[in-house]
């Protein structure tokens, strides 16, 4: 494909784009990184798309989660992001286990270090400054100098999700992940029910490996596992330059994750992101709230996966716990009377966020849980297959999302409310989340709509 087709974006409307004091800067910092090597390969995006493909028959689910916005801060930092993958494959072993299907791990890792803002600016007092969209842009400190936009990021987003990513593969296929250490992903932490509940859980499967052992299987699945990245596509500088041709299929691939979306705010069938993503062959995701109309999503079917292909295409539902039931319903069923296959998974976070009383950004655990519900609600009366779950979480014991088993309150928030955007499940929050997960696919009838 030739290169002029794949900057056609430019052309387009372009929403949530930073205002760049200097064009010529973007354009050194894009030709420095069209020249350094790819973060991901056309291979691994290529099983991923299969992946996704059984996911939305129903043979598999997807796990997708990490930061709301991924920070300079911590990407070299071993310990924090060993904390998501732990949590990653807690709910893993939660969802396998208790649901016997094969779990696909992503995580909002490697990338996501750009978000869109409601507003272009922020003002305090008689200050108004460029609004923080993440440090792929600016910086967080409300400050000129912070806050103006700043090519040389792009550059250093770049080199940030190298070292995630390859902090990512030696923890997964180093030994970290071996199924055999599942007590050990616990260690540290107890009191919380959801804690007892998977150290039960843990005693089973610990008795399953040993019997598997006597047996003399020797499974080196059990061992290691792959896990991909993925971030939402905003930055249109960045995932062009991101863009390269795959030398085996002469296709072009985005290289810069695995998996892509494109957020609620950004995904106008006629607009850049649309079409930057409809020209790579990576499976893209596609964020979807309450306003989506029936014609939105089939247009977007027409641009990103025309052909049908089976993983190519996954609508994220982001409605809120009050509306899934509601507007969910319409949206499924036109995507299911049009036949080509899309891959369905929630996003209960984005759809529920509040303020509280004291004035914190957050959420309440029962919503995300009831927007959950809903979601496996609609497509069971539907008679089709909820793929997946989109989630932010972290790998610490934060504060910002109230309730869940430890019952946090408004009062509590400020001991360890921590994001720099939105709020993160906890690693506690996060398991309770995943038994109740493993519950639904469980009861859910799969055999119906394979």
């Amino acid at each position: 494909m030739d290169n002029e087709v794949l900057r056609q974006w430019r052309e387009l409307p372009a929403k949530h784009q930073p205002t760049w004091p200097d064009p010529g800067e973007v354009t050194r910092a894009c030709q420095y990184l069209r020249s350094m090597p790819p973060l991901v390969f056309a291979g691994e995006a290529d099983e991923l798309t299969r992946l996704i493909g059984a996911a939305g028959r129903g043979e598999a689910f997807v796990l997708q989660g990490g930061d709301c916005a991924e920070t300079f801060a911590d990407s070299t930092s071993a310990d924090r992001i060993r904390a998501k993958i732990r949590t990653i494959l807690q709910m893993s072993v939660v969802l396998t286990y208790g649901a016997a299907v094969p779990i696909v791990k992503v995580g909002r890792m490697a990338g996501q270090y750009a978000k869109p803002r409601s507003s272009a600016t922020e003002t305090r007092g008689e200050t108004t400054l460029p609004s923080y969209m993440g440090d792929a842009v600016n910086g967080h400190a409300f400050t000129p100098e912070s806050r103006t936009p700043d090519p040389q990021r792009l550059v250093d987003a770049y080199h940030r999700s190298a070292t995630t990513i390859n902090l990512i593969r030696a923890f997964t296929g180093g030994g970290f992940a071996d199924m055999s250490k599942v007590h050990e992903w616990n260690k540290g932490f107890t009191g919380n029910p959801a804690y007892r509940r998977y150290e039960a859980l843990a005693t089973e499967i610990d008795r399953a490996m040993r019997f598997m052992t006597a047996a003399g299987v020797d499974d080196s699945s059990l061992r290691t596992v792959d896990m991909y990245s993925s971030h939402e596509a905003l930055l249109l500088d960045y995932e062009s330059a991101m863009t390269r041709i795959d030398s085996r299929t002469d296709e072009p691939y985005n290289t810069s994750a695995h998996f892509l979306w494109i957020g609620e705010r950004t995904r106008d069938p006629e607009g850049a992101h649309v079409d930057m993503l409809s020209r790579v062959h990576n499976p893209i995701g596609v964020k979807i709230g309450p306003t989506a109309s029936t014609d939105d999503l089939l247009r977007l079917i027409d641009k990103l996966n025309p052909q049908g292909k089976e993983g190519r295409l996954t609508f994220i539902t982001r409605m809120g716990a009050e509306t899934i039931t509601e507007k969910l319903p319409r949206l499924v069923e036109a995507v299911q009377g049009d036949g080509r296959p899309v891959t369905w998974m929630s996003d209960p976070m984005h759809g529920n966020t509040i303020t509280s009383t004291n004035g914190y950004k957050t959420r309440r655990m029962d919503d995300v849980m009831t927007e959950v519900r809903g979601f496996f609600d609609v497509h069971k009366a539907a008679g089709t297959v909820p793929g997946g779950l989109h989630i932010e979480l972290t790998g610490d014991q934060v504060t910002e999302v109230l309730g869940g088993s430890e019952d946090l309150s408004e009062e509590r928030l400020a001991s360890r409310y921590e994001t720099l955007v939105d709020p993160r499940l906890n690693q506690a929050q996060a398991l309770e989340l995943a038994f109740l997960v493993a519950q639904m696919i469980r009861d859910a009838d799969w055999e119906s709509v394979r």
